[in-house]
């Protein structure tokens, strides 16, 4: 989360200098108990400065909404938020359907073809993470060589199991457990 105008211009002026390997950005504008994160400034700046520069950008429906500017709730929504989303200038968007009242649906949009994500919604208040976690998942899998399309599933794969995994902690909302797969082929029992 970049929360500065000034910050973010500084991030861009230096982004621009180097030839960049693929540029995973979540715009991490809105929490999930719906506050703003960022102010309007800096929300502006991380459009019109951040964004275009992005191979993938991930925005959860909230965010998808403030840049967008009207409600998504449904798939069809998520469509022409994808689409709209994409005129920014960034390679593809992956609009993340957690919020949806139905299963937890992504929609991946390359310009030209919707990939949807479908995951069964699991019952859990242990989600803490869950967005910052998918699109780090997202980079790493880009960093090993892997295609967009084949990154982001794989992503949605490994953070389906650390949300199924998630425990409480404390009184709020728990962690996901990223390291369920290594503790189980580890033979580390929780």
């Amino acid at each position: 989360m970049v929360s500065r105008p000034e910050t973010i211009e500084i991030i861009a002026k230096t982004l621009k200098k180097y030839p960049l390997p693929p540029l995973v950005i979540d715009p991490v504008m809105i929490s999930k108990s719906g506050y703003n994160l960022l102010q309007p400034e800096a929300q502006k700046a991380l459009i019109d400065l951040l964004l275009p520069m992005a191979t993938l950008i991930t925005p959860n429906l909230p965010e998808a909404e403030v840049i967008v500017g009207y409600k998504i709730d449904t798939l069809d929504l998520m469509q022409q938020a994808a689409r709209d989303l994409h005129t920014l200038g960034c390679t593809y968007v992956l609009v993340k359907g957690g919020h949806l009242e139905d299963d937890a649906t992504d929609v991946l949009f390359d310009g030209e073809r919707f990939f949807f994500l479908h995951v069964k919604r699991l019952e859990t208040k242990n989600t803490h993470g869950t967005g910052c976690t998918l699109s780090s998942a997202i980079a790493a899998n880009l960093a090993k060589g892997m295609c967009v399309k084949i990154a982001v599933e794989e992503a949605k794969a490994y953070i389906t199991e650390a949300i199924t995994h998630g425990f409480a902690l404390g009184k709020g909302v728990g962690p996901v457990h990223h390291f369920y797969a290594l503790y189980e082929k580890a033979g580390i029992k929780e």
